[in-house]
């Protein structure tokens, strides 16, 4: 039995799938049902349940997968600890962020750590915010980057940035030459809208406030392909402010205001309570605060 072959049976048992997990790890399928079969002949017992169209844990597998993740889990902060006797943090963060985060917000972040701290190696896990919150808890990531608020008694949040959403249209759009519009202005006109997340939940709940019936011309999962659409004059769209500086610079979008009421968009690190912490983590938070905090009054990056 090797770190590996547990590190491959938890990411059959939390995706129920042994082609997705073989997609995730890089390996092929029967390498992958290769080791688990290794695995439970050592340990002489089935761990998981193939029968059926979805993989599902036995009762010893039940049993086995929270070993696994407590082993898992003492190994990294084994080695975490060791590397916090070196004078300089050494090992691996991982951290989990969806698109438009990893694209504008957490680049000059992590410049500087790697400028600062070259021995530690960064991995970035990039997903949605449930899978994001599900992967924090789980301990596969240290931090995640998600908005706030986060309702979660086992987490701790560290807010790195502030934003606003903005409406965003193509230069040519009847709406573009406003300085801001209302809500009920832009439900006039079709809709490129995020397909789940905080931002498409926050702006359902604000067409229900205000007893509108938006028109949804299209529903994407990528920030950067909502933007393209936009600009291409599908629709009319809503991104938070910092996702689309490059694009106004270039002309290829607008960005409006909202007249009638400001939707926040604070993002914080977030972790588990009860995790320890390495020195490298650590040291990541404070870059991660330096670079990006924004002040409560002003919106613009503190001195």
């Amino acid at each position: 039995m090797d770190f590996d072959q547990l590190e491959i049976f938890l990411e059959v048992a939390r995706l129920s799938s042994f082609s997705r997990a073989a997609e995730k790890r890089f390996r092929t399928q029967p390498a992958i049902s290769s080791q688990i079969r290794a695995l439970e002949e050592e340990v002489g017992a089935r761990l998981l349940d193939r029968s059926g169209g979805r993989v599902s844990l036995t009762a010893s597998g039940k049993l086995f997968f929270k070993y696994a993740e407590e082993t898992l889990e003492r190994r990294k902060t084994i080695l975490n600890e060791i590397a916090d006797t070196e004078r300089v943090p050494r090992g691996e963060i991982v951290v989990g962020a969806n698109e438009g985060t990893c694209l504008h917000i957490l680049p000059g972040v992590f410049a500087q750590f790697k400028r600062d701290y070259p021995n530690v190696s960064v991995n970035i896990k990039r997903s949605d915010y449930a899978r994001i919150l599900e992967s924090i808890i789980e301990n596969v990531v240290d931090f995640g980057v998600i908005s706030l608020p986060v309702n979660d008694n086992r987490l701790e949040a560290q807010m790195i940035h502030r934003d606003e959403l903005v409406v965003i249209t193509s230069p040519k759009h009847p709406l573009a030459a406003k300085k801001s519009v209302t809500v009920s202005e832009v439900a006039t006109y079709p809709l490129v809208l995020p397909k789940t997340g905080h931002t498409r939940d926050a702006l359902d709940a604000l067409f229900y406030d205000h007893h509108l019936k938006p028109q949804v011309a299209m529903e994407l999962d990528s920030s950067e392909l909502l933007k393209r659409f936009v600009a291409a004059d599908v629709g009319v769209g809503f991104i938070p402010r910092s996702n689309v500086d490059q694009d106004i610079r270039a002309k290829a979008l607008v960005a409006i205001t909202l007249a009638d009421l400001q939707i926040r968009r604070d993002l914080a690190l977030v972790f588990r309570k009860d995790k320890s912490l390495s020195r490298a983590a650590k040291a990541f938070i404070e870059i991660a605060v330096k670079e990006k905090n924004f002040s409560a009054a002003t919106g613009k990056r503190s001195k």
